[in-house]
């Protein structure tokens, strides 16, 4: 599903069905595009899993909604310019397909250091 900032929030929207949603945040969005395509599916008998629905958000909202992500940070793990990362981040440049797939495999590399930590609590 295609995900798209609007006045009120967000909206998503599937590219080769009639699925369409909205949300006030990303996490009411997700919530209600996995009801959407429960109910556009019923009909036909396809019981929906929710790993199987991928959301696209540009890298704009992408920033403002995990905003503990620092885009200095990011550019620095990744060997790219960070003045040049923030101009991807605030939409005053879009990236090529080469720059944006090294951007995203950056979050993604940070996504998996992530998991692997374990943090220790009394």
């Amino acid at each position: 599903m295609i995900v798209e900032k609007t006045d009120t929030g967000y909206s998503a929207y599937a590219a080769d069905l009639s699925i369409f949603t909205t949300g006030r945040t990303i996490n009411d969005l997700q919530k209600n595009a996995y009801e959407a395509v429960s109910l556009f599916f019923e009909e036909e008998g396809v019981h929906n899993r929710q790993d199987i629905i991928k959301f696209e958000v540009d890298f704009q909202q992408f920033f403002k909604h995990y905003n503990v992500l620092n885009a200095k940070f990011l550019a620095e793990k990744i060997g790219m310019n960070p003045t040049l990362l923030s101009q991807y981040v605030n939409g005053r440049k879009k990236p090529s397909k080469l720059q944006a797939e090294k951007i995203i495999q950056g979050i993604h590399q940070i996504g998996n250091e992530l998991s692997e930590i374990s943090l220790l609590y009394p």
